[in-house]
């Protein structure tokens, strides 16, 4: 048994026709006080995408819901990360045509496979704060077995997507050890998604106090304080937007760099610098 509940509104929910977001879906039809709105993103990378298309459609009919989808041609080399940003760029557009959230299917699983990759590619602290943002994912509080065992117990049908067993990509690669953890483990890793979620929140309001809306911050505070706080009030001053080593280096170049020098830190940032200061400047 699962028991999801979101808050009352309008919902743009994310449905590939795989066995997660077809539970959901299904979960969620049976809470009346929602509004949802069933959006499918094809990425063209496998030559039976629009078999899926067409599933999501009619299960959205069956539910009585309004269907909205896309198809791009990404092809079959495209990697995780193009067709995630394509799909979600897709999906937050129609958020905000509908003046609706987004919400998707990642469950339990899917935060710890999160986690191993970030941990895998070298993540900062905030690696382990994953799948942290205004997307609203109740499906966090099961795990895959428990989304199967729904599936199977209320007759439900989905679509196996064939990417899902090839090696190419890591996230697959990752699965497959991911399943291999006793639950202990697992619920050890959750623990720590979840305090590590808190520390962020945190964190984040902490960083705010601290600085302001710029454009323009004094180098003097930058230079002088921790260097991991540093890079955590640069995070903030660029939106984001560059990566932990970029973030590094441009803490470097608020030390060293001439006035009058310009310098490119990445993301569509520049940074120009005079002898107190630095100015941010989007460039695109």
């Amino acid at each position: 048994m699962i028991e999801v509940s979101v808050m009352a509104g309008r919902y743009v929910l994310a449905v590939s026709g795989g066995v997660d977001s077809v539970v959901l879906l299904d979960i969620l039809s049976h809470q009346s006080n929602l509004e949802l709105i069933v959006a499918h993103f094809d990425h063209g990378i496998r030559d039976d995408s629009s078999h899926d298309a067409e599933f999501v459609k009619v299960l959205a009919e069956k539910y009585g819901l309004k269907f909205e989808s896309k198809r791009e041609e990404l092809g079959k080399d495209a990697s995780e990360d193009i067709a995630r940003n394509c799909r979600y760029d897709f999906l937050r557009k129609l958020a905000k045509k509908y003046d609706a959230k987004l919400i998707t299917a990642h469950h339990a699983d899917d935060v710890i496979e999160s986690i191993v990759i970030n941990l895998y590619r070298g993540t900062g602290w905030r690696g382990l704060a994953v799948l942290d943002s205004d997307v609203v994912r109740p499906l966090t509080v099961a795990t895959k077995q428990e989304i199967l065992d729904y599936a199977v117990n209320n007759g439900l049908e989905w679509r196996e997507d064939s990417t899902n067993l090839s090696h190419k990509y890591l996230r697959n690669r990752i699965r497959g050890k991911v399943k291999k953890l006793d639950n202990n483990a697992k619920t050890q890793l959750l623990e720590i998604w979840n305090r590590q979620k808190n520390l962020k929140k945190m964190i984040n309001e902490e960083v705010e106090r601290f600085v302001d809306n710029g454009p323009t911050y004094g180098r003097y505070f930058f230079i002088n304080i921790d260097e991991t706080v540093a890079i955590e009030c640069l995070r903030r001053v660029v939106g984001a937007r560059l990566t932990r080593p970029q973030l590094y280096n441009l803490l470097y170049k608020i030390k060293t760099a001439l006035p009058g020098r310009k310098y490119q830190a990445g993301g569509g940032i520049n940074i120009n610098f005079s002898s107190r200061n630095f100015t941010v400047e989007l460039i695109k």
